[in-house]
């Protein structure tokens, strides 16, 4: 028996038009996996999937918003109906804005309320959403994992990420809640768990963390001086964890946050 399988799982990734989302969907289309991306916007979804089908057939999509409950409703029905099952949902929509953050030259009452609302709404409730309805047509089977996406920021106070800190902080504990409320309630074929990335160069922070020249900022100085392995992490190092999540692997592992962070997380700066 391999483990590791993926082959015949439905496996749903929302933001899945997104760099991290997109990057995790090739790599389990490549391991036989069928794979359903959701995403806000008609357009980016159809090209991702023109993309995607490059690899494998076996890749759908569905444009839906994460944060309303009735869309995702529909989409659930329209999967169960046309997949009859979901194995995996990985919650990797999420984001930022300039008003949840702490400018170089402000102080945290300068933040901007609203963007600070719809920061916790996306990454927060545009987790959760998900969770609860995909979840529930898990439960019905008692059969079903699902991945959240954390951050270095949820533990610690990464400065000026005011609002991306406060909604990862509690994805965390929204993970190990969901774990023991499914495996006491549905079983042990009812799996949460979280990964956390370390730092990792985007089209969100280039600009935060990279010089026009290629040359890190202040701030990419920073976080390179305080990750051992002395470098920023490449998208497809999420792969390994991702996998070992989804697969049968890890059937007796629930309610962890795994990070991946080239040892950021365990450095203390001395």
């Amino acid at each position: 028996m391999n483990l590791f399988d993926l082959k015949e799982k439905v496996m749903l990734i929302t933001g899945g038009c997104g760099v991290l989302g997109n990057g995790i969907a090739r790599y389990l289309l490549q391991n036989e996996a069928t794979v359903i991306l959701l995403h806000y916007k008609e357009k980016p979804l159809q090209e991702s999937l023109a993309d995607l089908k490059k690899i494998s057939g076996n890749v759908d999509g569905f444009v839906c918003n994460v944060v309303e409950e009735k869309t995702m409703e529909l989409v659930c029905d329209k999967i169960i109906q046309k997949y009859g099952k979901i194995d995996v949902l990985i919650n990797a929509a999420g984001g930022n804005k300039p008003g949840a953050t702490v400018g170089p030259d402000q102080s945290v009452f300068d933040v901007d309320i609203e963007q600070f609302k719809q920061v916790i709404d996306l990454n927060l409730f545009g987790s959760i959403i998900p969770t609860l309805i995909f979840g529930k047509a898990m439960a019905l089977t008692k059969s079903g994992t699902i991945i959240n996406v954390s951050s270095m920021a949820a533990d610690r106070a990464i400065t000026r990420v005011m609002g991306y800190s406060t909604s990862k902080a509690a994805i965390d504990n929204f993970t190990k809640w969901m774990s023991v409320e499914l495996a006491q309630k549905y079983g042990d074929g009812m799996r949460v768990n979280a990964i956390a990335p370390g730092f990792f160069i985007g089209n969100q922070n280039r600009a935060l963390l990279t010089n026009k020249d290629g040359s890190y900022t202040d701030r990419g100085n920073t976080i390179i001086q305080n990750t051992p392995m002395k470098r920023f992490g490449e998208a497809d190092e999420l792969n390994g964890a991702i996998h070992y999540l989804c697969s049968e692997a890890s059937k007796f592992v629930t309610g962890i946050v795994i990070p991946i962070d080239g040892g950021f997380s365990a450095y203390s700066g001395v």
